[in-house]
Parts: structure tokens; sequence; C-alpha cells
């Protein structure tokens, strides 16, 4: 026992260094860099700790802006001098809880610099200490109470010394804050640029998609996808309204500044239920470090969240190289293109992705990048199915091969599994490989859920693209596969609601009112679905001459004599060499009744691999050609079971 005593006193004396300074209820160990309040360790790194360290040395002296500068922001490293010194110096008053209105702490003389003005002693003993010596002897019988504590608490001590613990980092963990412990969902805001040049917004854009697709390897949290949290670019929405609308517990807002061959992120974490800071960090690294950078990013925020990484993330987010920066300044480029989903934006994608490629061969990322372009040009019609998709399947593979663990890829190659080899077995593989690199990968839920729904287990596909939704709230084309699942499944008023909110989100989101045709189609109201197809056409930029000779036909034998009309026009294409999509005209030859066509045409579409086809066993369209020997072939043609 007296042993034990000794031991726990001689680890209470190591903690008072001769070197450390003391300040109210502070001590700052000026060797070891680290700050305690009444014995509990202050999270302060970087640049924060060395301007208190600055200042605690010279109490009442001022240290000025050019001392500061010169010793922590060098002429010759990569800053934002005037932002990085305001932040700073706020974190260093946020872990004192110091307010620059009143300082108690740390003095601001305008335009000159910084001041300590509370008295510092360092040859005095410590608070704790001196609370121990005017404490009353410990009588025999609470002796023999406190004894076998201070015996656990050695034991405590040992163990932590014997597995490279300090004492101040046992108490952290001891005494964590709740509010950090209770946050389980995230979202990384649109990072401010801060170059003052909006042709640098593509690499701020792509920097918050490469932090976020980062963070979501974390299982522990769920991370809203890219295209939710860019709706809130340059948005003055308050942080808690925010937070509401997306669902999260926590958000991580920032900036970026890219000069040269440098890159610095600034990045808060921010309680959403009180709008409390809780966490803030620079990351500033040579471009060929980015992944570094991004890969700390993510480690810090699991840290400060308490979220608990397992093995294998742990292995993912310590696993980068060196990346070309004209490379990944091509990538991110290429990004910022692929996110207008236009047909001009996703073609100049596709060069900046192959531009990436070619100046880094080891590029994984570039040839995901290429794989996704190719897939929605195929998507969109752009290109023929026989050209994107190979061309899609290829670049996914050669990305995996570099990276095995980018989960991108594997999502991307599920849904050129999917719809195009048609190889159910695979697709599923790919997506769930996928989710399990990142659970919160949006785009592998959206492509788990189509999956389930073209084999017909509509209540797992619900369930599923429910998820993906739930981590990609605003995304138009997620809220859209909502819709579009719920009318595989029957629900056509459930889908109609749903739709309806979405096209409150965006009126000119085209595959909205597709969708909601789909819906008031199989509910037996033909003019309204008419008028949805118009809408979705005239929003895609369809031909002028095509939607004028549909209206006029229209105005003469309503939506019977538009669906006519289609089909003329579709002969017409047929006799100049064009092909137009077979499942489309398939749904117009089922519109008016005419079985054999749209089983002709749906034969078309399997052969030419048009990708709705997969979705045929589910349709409600098809539901009166269900008995039908030819049905049943169009089934076994894409390797569904009738």
């Amino acid at each position: 026992m007296v042993e034990s005593c000794q031991l726990v006193e001689a680890v209470r004396q190591s903690e008072l260094r001769p070197d450390a300074l003391r300040f109210g209820v502070f001590e700052f160990d000026l060797r070891a860099r680290e700050l305690r309040k009444q014995g509990m360790r202050i999270r302060l790194l970087g640049q924060p700790v060395e301007i208190l360290a600055m200042l605690v040395e010279r109490p009442g002296e001022v240290v000025t802006r050019e001392e500061l500068q010169k010793k922590l922001w060098p002429g010759d490293t990569f800053v934002d001098f005037e932002h990085g010194l305001n932040a700073a110096i706020k974190r260093l008053r946020d872990a004192l809880g110091d307010d620059a209105e009143n300082p108690r702490f740390v003095e601001t003389l305008p335009r000159l610099g910084y001041r300590f003005i509370a008295a510092v002693n360092g040859a005095e003993r410590s608070p704790s200490a001196e609370v121990a010596a005017q404490a009353p002897p410990i009588s025999g019988v609470r002796l023999g109470l406190w004894v076998p504590a201070f015996a656990v608490l050695a034991i405590v001590v040992v163990v932590g010394v014997f597995l490279g613990m300090n004492v101040g980092g046992w108490r952290d963990r001891l005494l964590s804050r709740a509010s950090t412990a209770r946050i389980h969902s995230v979202a990384v805001l649109p990072l401010e640029n801060l170059s003052g040049n909006p042709e640098e917004d593509y690499f701020a854009d792509g920097m918050t998609d490469a932090l976020i697709a980062e963070l979501g390897k974390v299982s522990a949290l769920r991370v809203i996808s890219r295209q939710s949290v860019m709706r809130y670019k340059g948005s003055k929405k308050p942080l808690r309204e925010i937070a509401r609308e997306l669902n999260v517990d926590a958000l991580v807002e920032g900036s970026v500044l890219h000069s040269g061959d440098r890159v610095r992120v600034v990045a808060n974490l921010i309680d959403a239920s009180n709008d409390q800071h809780l966490w803030a960090e620079m990351f500033d690294r040579k471009v060929s470090d980015i992944l570094a950078l991004q890969s700390d990013f993510a480690e810090s925020i699991a840290r400060e969240v308490q979220a608990k990484l397992t093995s294998q993330e742990r292995a993912q987010l310590t696993k980068v190289r060196p990346v070309n920066p004209e490379a990944h300044e091509a990538y991110l480029r290429g990004l910022y293109f692929w996110n207008k989903f236009s047909i001009p934006a996703l073609n100049k994608s596709l060069e900046y992705f192959q531009q990436a490629i070619d100046k880094d061969p080891g590029y994984a990322q570039g040839y995901a990048g290429l794989a996704a372009s190719y897939s929605i040009l195929g998507n969109f019609g752009v290109l023929p199915p026989r050209e994107a998709y190979p061309k899609a399947k290829a670049a996914a593979k050669k990305a995996l091969e570099i990276d095995e663990g980018l989960s991108e890829a594997h999502s991307q190659l599920g849904w050129e599994t999917l719809l195009y080899e048609r190889d159910w077995t695979g697709a599923e593989r790919e997506f769930r490989r996928a989710i399990e690199l990142n659970p919160s990968n949006a785009n592998a839920r959206d492509g788990l859920a189509m999956y389930l729904a073209a084999l017909g287990r509509l209540d797992g596909a619900v369930a599923e693209i429910r998820r993906a939704r739930d981590l990609d709230p605003l995304s138009l084309v997620i809220n859209g596969d909502v819709g579009m699942i719920l009318f595989f499944a029957r629900q056509y008023d459930q889908a109609l609601d749903h739709l309806q909110k979405t096209r409150e989100m965006d009126p000119s989101f085209p595959p909205t009112y597709l969708h909601m045709g789909h819906a008031y189609e199989a509910k037996g109201m033909p003019e309204e679905a008419y008028q949805m197809y118009l809408k979705s056409m005239t929003l895609s930029g369809g031909p002028q001459k095509f939607r004028a000779a549909l209206e006029q036909a229209h105005a003469k034998g309503g939506w019977r004599g538009a669906w006519q009309k289609a089909i003329d026009l579709v002969r017409q294409l047929q006799a100049r060499g064009e092909y137009p999509d077979a499942y489309g005209v398939a749904e117009r030859y089922m519109s008016l009744g005419d079985k054999n066509q749209a089983l002709d045409w749906l034969l078309k579409a399997a052969d030419e691999r048009t990708f709705m086809v997969v979705f045929a066993k589910v349709d409600p369209r098809f539901d009166g050609l269900r008995s039908e020997p030819r049905f049943a072939e169009l089934l076994r043609r894409i390797g569904l079971p009738p």
C-alpha cells in the first residue's frame, strides 16, 4: 500500500515540471507544449499552442504581429496570414475560455499585436499542490478507505505508462465531453474559396467532395453526400437550420486556399444543437500530399467525435500515396464539370479525367471519374450503350487494379455490371463492397436499391433507397429514384406525393416529371401522364420540331393522337438509319394497346442493351404482357427468372 501511495505521489510530482508556467487555473508545460486546466489537459495544437508559448514567456509585453508572422508563418511558407492568425487566436481564446472584448488572458492591440495580461509564475507550486499542502491530515479511519483507491489508481497509471499513455491523455479519455460522444452524423459544408478568384471554385468544390468521400469511410458516422451539401454553397442560412434540413448532429465548415504547389484547409466542427465550436484544425500540405491531408482530416474528425475506427477503416485512412499535382488539378476540374450534370459539361469532364490519367497513369480516382462520365453519357443516350458502358467498365476495373479499396470505383462498376452486363451476382457484390468500404456512399446504396428492385425484391429496394436518401436528402437524382422505386412497388400515390416534394426542391429537373408521368399512366390517368412527359421533354432540351409535332397532334386527338404521332416520328428516324430509345418506344406502343409491337421493341431494347430494360420485370406498364411467351423470353435474355 505504501508503495502504491509513493507511486501516485511520484506521478503527481512528475507533472509539476520546473518549466511549467501557471496562470489562473491553467498550467502550461513549455517543453511538452501541453495546456492543462485544473490538471486536465486541454487539446491545443499547431499555431495556437505556439502563440501561447510566445505570449506566456513574455507576460505583460507586446508580441507583435511581425514577430508571430516571422516565427510561425515565414516568408517561404504558403499562407493566408490574416486568416491563419485570426483563426489561431480564436482557437487559443476558446481553449482558455477568454473573451476578446473583456480579456483575462490575451489582449489584442489593434494593428500591433497581442499581450498576455494574466500573472504568470513558474516558480510557485501549482494550485493543485497548494491545495494538497493545505489539506488536513488523513485520519486512520479515512486512510483505510482511501488506500485501496490509491492502489487502484496506481494500477491504472502503471497500465497507462505500459501502453504509452500519459496521465493527461488518460484523464482526457475518462472525462471526454459528452457533446462529442453523441455525434453520429456529420455534414461537410462547401469549403470557402479564399483565393478571391472565382476560377478557383473548382478546387474548393473538389476538395469538399474529396473530404466527404474520405470521412465517409468511417462507419460510425453518417456523412451527408456532396449533392445535398452543395445546395448550401454561399447560403446565409443559420447553421441550426441547415443541420435540421440535413438531419445531422454536427456540421463541418471551413475554407481552402490553393496557391502554387501548396494547399491549406481550415476546418471547424460545430455542434448543431447549440452552435458550439467543438474543434478546429488547419491542414497545410503540398498538393502532392493531398491524399494525406484528406486522411488526416477524416482521422481528426473521427477522433474528436470519439468514433471508433475498425482495423480496415484505419488501414484505408492511412493508405495514401503521393499524387502528381497537375493530375490532381485536372481531376478536380473533371469533378467540377461532372457535377454540373449537363451533356456539354459531362463531355468536358471526360477531357479532364483523361488529362489526369495522362499526367499520372497510377491515379485511381482519375479512372473512377472517367468511368462515371462514360456511364452517364450512356444513360443519357449521348453515346451508344455498346460504346459507353464497356468504356466505363474498363475504366472502373483499371481504378480497382490500382486501388482495390476505392469505394467509388466499386459502385461505378456495380452500375455497369447491372445495367449493361446484367450480371446480377456481380452487381450485388460490387455495390455491397462499395458500401463496406464507405457506408456513406449514397450512389452505391442507390445502385443496390435499383438492383433489388429489378429482381422484384421491392421491400428491400424501398428500404435501401430510403437509406440512400438519408445520406443525400437533397439529391434530385436520388429523390427521383425514390419515386421510381415506389412506382415499381405499385405505391403510386406515395410516389406522386414524394415527387411533388422533389419538384418543389427544383422545378427544372426533367426526371421528376418523367417519373410523375409513369405514376399517372399506371393510375389510368393518361392525359396527366402526357403533360408530365411533355414537360420533361421540354426541360431536357428535346428537339423543338418533335415537341411542336406532338403538341399539334395532341390538340387534334388528345393523348392518343400525341402518342400515335410519336410512333410516326420513330418510323421516320428508322428510315434515316437512326435508332431511338427502344424501351421508350415500347412504352408508347403499350399506351396505345399494341402488345405485339410493345414486345417487339422490348426485345429490341434487350438486344441493344438499353439500360431501362433491366426493370421490365417490375414495370407496371407492362403488366398486361406478363402471360405472353415472348415476355418470358425477354426476361431470359436479360438473365431474370419469369
